[in-house]
């Protein structure tokens, strides 16, 4: 089986739920399966480190998770209209993968979630796509031919997946952001399968 990293920052748990519903859509292309990571927090104080193993949830992901894998799908929540730090110090520290060029020419997506919905949702998305371009990927999006993109009141973008979390105890995901979550998933795993053909 091929497989499609889902890596994700969540400290509130909104951005995992979205992951989960992706990684629906990444087992719905033939022969394609999830693989679900997520990265520690950033501590201000620089001496503390994280268990290698998280309490809870998926492990944390290394760099032989994004060589390993065939696609990448890569989600953070809204801070201040750009990915949040523990994300960004994560992939800070994927340069031996830049340098190899091990993750050039693999397909990549981007997803996000915002407690307000112009709240940079797609300026988010754009700086989670910088890096994945330095590192040769081919960023995969939403085309306007999922018709959820023209009824969203909610989440949604043409640059990625996008949730509005304005009411986190009893907003859930709606209609058109589960089906442009699943819609993202399958897209990059096909992508991947095609690639793989080529």
């Amino acid at each position: 089986m091929a497989e499609i990293l889902l890596l994700y920052y969540s400290p509130g748990g909104t951005t995992a739920e979205m992951a989960n519903v992706i990684a629906r859509g990444v087992e719905q292309a033939e022969g394609m399966q999830a693989r679900i990571r997520t990265v520690p927090p950033v501590s201000p104080v620089s001496e503390q480190v994280e268990d290698a193993i998280p309490n809870s949830g998926p492990l944390y992901a290394t760099n032989d998770d994004l060589e390993q894998c065939d696609g990448l799908i890569m989600g953070a929540p809204t801070h201040f209209g750009n990915m949040p730090a523990a994300l960004k110090h994560f992939i800070d520290n994927t340069s031996p993968l830049w340098m190899s060029g091990a993750l050039a020419g693999k397909p990549a997506g981007v997803f996000t979630a915002s407690t307000s919905l112009h709240g940079g949702q797609e300026t988010t998305l754009l700086t989670m796509m910088l890096p994945l371009l330095h590192h040769g990927m081919l960023i995969v999006g939403l085309p306007y031919t999922q018709i959820e993109l023209f009824r969203t009141t909610t989440g949604g973008t043409p640059y990625g997946a996008s949730r509005l979390t304005d009411e986190l105890e009893t907003r859930p995901l709606s209609e058109e952001e589960r089906t442009l979550c699943i819609a993202l998933g399958q897209r990059v795993a096909e992508t991947a399968n095609k690639l793989s053909r080529s």
